[in-house]
């Protein structure tokens, strides 16, 4: 059974795309270590690589081969300063020389050596082939598949739903949404509870804790970033970023000078519904506005959904629960991540292979079935959530307009917080014994209905918004 952790669910990592920017920054990474493995490394002469299908369709758009260059150097998406990632591409660019791992120097055109292959490889969307010539003339190659939310396969996995790669077993391995609530209801648990014991198998208290704290410190200086960034996004489209105006006439005149300081300022202003809405779709916008210009965000499940998961969080921060603690951040972000796990395991998180109801469907669900918890519900109020929020995002197609991870998907991330919280509350006020569709099925048909799809709406940009509006009409 395949061991997916919270933090395998939630990272931090650059924009666009979870699929299209991380998962290749971390394959060449990948393939670097495994070169250095087998002593191959040191013998590379030079570097070709090819990517193909939906990387290939939507690659420029989401910064596909500037991130393969960037893993190529050694850097880290965790940690790359963002200030440098334009300055380390513009060198490659002009010099034709790439500091390999940052260890060696080697000749690379990155127009001729990443090449762009509309052919889409068999086993997954989004394939690519790293390809190294040696000192001695051998040419070695590796082919790699970017399989959603930065996770990153290779082609031995004949069957990335049956041939899962155990890494270590949790003491409650959980498949499913009724093995979940099977666990708690022997143990006595609540989901974040439960899902804490199985992290417990793979990390310490204090780990734990620093890393879930180091995930929300990232969620919220993206919001605070996003709501104090004015301008418009790169890429042609020429999108004006909004979460700036909507949150200059939120926020009122409380002074602040920090993320910290202006979530105590956020929770001083009015809270009618009009507002809640407004700041929620704020807080929404913002992620996905500074995912787009290349910003750090937290895969949640996915870079194209990062804002939900903050928005849905940050909402209860400010406004649900004045009091809320890191506890309540702890609590939300592991039943995130289990909900996440349950619909990888079960389905796809890859826009690429489900359209976007494997993003902010899957995120949506996530965020309802996690504020369900904190907010006093039941495990099974928690997971009927989860699917009251999929169920309405079944057949959501992927068509962002010029490749680019900002029409319709940065809008997309508000609606789909917005219904995180709607479905959090409908199931609060039901009785879970009544409902007619459990979270397994809504799973199985958001599957059925992925591989029904039409692959011109699986993040391809040949079908859609993404052929009914061009560049040129924006």
């Amino acid at each position: 059974m395949e061991c997916i952790s919270t933090f395998d669910m939630l990272k931090i990592g650059i924009g666009p795309s979870s699929s299209h920017t991380l998962g290749p920054w971390r394959a060449a990474e990948r393939w670097i270590k495994e070169l250095k493995e087998d002593d191959l490394f040191d013998q590379v002469a030079s570097i070709k690589v090819h990517i193909y299908g939906s990387l290939s369709l939507t690659g420029k758009g989401h910064a596909t081969d500037l991130a393969i260059m960037l893993g190529l150097t050694g850097a880290d998406p965790e940690y790359i300063p963002i200030e440098d990632i334009s300055g380390i591409v513009e060198e490659i660019k002009s010099t034709g020389i790439l500091s390999f791992n940052s260890e060696k120097e080697i000749p690379f055109d990155a127009k001729q050596d990443i090449v762009f292959e509309k052919q889409f490889l068999p086993f997954h969307a989004n394939g690519m082939l790293f390809v190294a010539t040696l000192k001695s003339g051998e040419k070695i190659e590796e082919t790699y598949y970017s399989i959603g939310g930065g996770f990153v396969v290779k082609e031995e996995r004949a069957n990335a739903k049956q041939n899962l790669k155990v890494f270590k077993t949790f003491p409650f391995p959980i498949v499913k949404g009724t093995e979940l609530l099977a666990y708690c209801k022997q143990e006595n648990k609540s989901i974040s509870e439960l899902v804490l014991e199985n992290e417990r198998s793979l990390r310490t208290d204090t780990e734990i804790d620093r890393e879930l704290q180091r995930i929300w410190d990232t969620m919220l200086e993206c919001m605070y970033i996003g709501c104090h960034t004015e301008g418009h996004l790169p890429g042609g489209l020429n999108v004006r970023r909004r979460a700036y105006d909507m949150s200059q006439s939120l926020k009122g005149d409380i002074p602040y000078s920090n993320p910290q300081e202006w979530l105590e300022a956020i929770r001083k202003t009015e809270v009618k519904f009009r507002q809640i809405l407004k700041w929620v779709s704020c807080f929404a916008l913002s992620v996905n506005e500074v995912n787009a210009s290349l910003g750090r965000v937290v895969t949640a499940p996915t870079n194209g959904s990062a804002g939900v998961i903050p928005a849905v969080l940050m909402y209860y921060m400010v406004i649900e629960n004045h009091d809320a603690t890191f506890e309540h951040v702890k609590k939300f972000l592991m039943v995130a991540g289990e909900i996440g796990s349950i619909f990888k395991k079960g389905a796809t998180i890859s826009a690429a292979m489900g359209g976007c109801q494997a993003e902010i469907g899957v995120s949506s669900a996530m965020a309802a079935g996690a504020l369900t918890e904190i907010m006093g519900g039941t495990p099974e109020q928690a997971l009927m959530a989860a699917e009251i929020a999929m169920e309405h995002h079944l057949g959501l197609t992927c068509d962002p307009i010029g490749g680019l991870v900002q029409i319709p998907c940065i809008e997309r991330n508000s609606m789909g917080a917005i219904k995180a919280i709607n479905a959090a509350e409908l199931a609060m006020d039901s009785n879970p014994e009544n409902a007619k569709v459990p979270l397994d099925k809504v799973v199985n048909t958001m599957w059925e209905t992925a591989k029904d799809m039409s692959s011109k709406y699986k993040e391809t940009s040949e079908g859609g918004l993404a052929v009914g509006v061009y560049l040129s009409d924006c």
